[in-house]
Parts: structure tokens; sequence; C-alpha cells
């Protein structure tokens, strides 16, 4: 979740190294780790599911290549889904998704090779 606060509180850890970047694209300066999920991708097994309260992620990789991934993401509040795309993964730089308005805030997905 990102939003504007007036004493934002020290960004996680996991987005410490894209705070700039997130900073500078979305003009938030609060970023919260509302739900995550963390896999070691095999043939046959790429499909994850990362969910926060309200949201979910479901993401299966339709195959790797050199650069990095292909991916197809559909997106969930609750049971009902707001976005499904194609889109690939870079192994050299995060895919960051503007989500929708959440409150006072913006739901991003930021997804990341490791």
């Amino acid at each position: 979740m990102a939003e504007n606060v007036a004493q934002p509180e020290a960004i996680p850890a996991e987005l410490a190294q894209f705070e700039q970047t997130l900073k500078e694209l979305f003009g938030y300066n609060q970023f919260q780790v509302i739900g995550q999920s963390r896999k070691t991708l095999r043939t046959g097994e790429e499909d994850w599911l990362a969910s926060s309260k309200y949201f979910a992620l479901h993401v299966d990789s339709r195959g790797e290549t050199e650069a990095g991934y292909v991916l197809n993401l559909k997106l969930y509040k609750e049971k009902e889904l707001l976005l499904e795309t194609d889109t690939k993964l870079s192994k050299r730089s995060p895919l960051v998704i503007k989500g929708p308005q959440v409150g006072g805030g913006q739901l991003l997905l930021v997804l990341v090779v490791q």
C-alpha cells in the first residue's frame, strides 16, 4: 500500500532498494507490505498466489526466456477479478503495477526475480 502521511514510517526492508523509484514514479511518501509470497519457479509449478486481507494476486508463468519470465497475472479483490494481463518480468528490474485506490492510498504490486 502506498499513501501520503504526515509522519511516514520507514520503508519495509523488502522495498528498500526500490524506495526512490517508487517515490518518484507514484508520488507517495509511505509504503507498507500488506501481502507477499516467495516462490522458486520450476517447470510445471510456475503458478502461485500472494494474498492480503482483501486482495489476491495469482501469478502463472508461461515460460522463461534469457531476459526473464512471461507471466499471466490476475488481481482479485475478494472474489472479484479486477485485472488480468500478460506481461514480462525481467531478471534485471522489478515489475511495478499501479493497482486500485484503497482508502487514502494506492495498491502497488511489485514483482521481483531474485
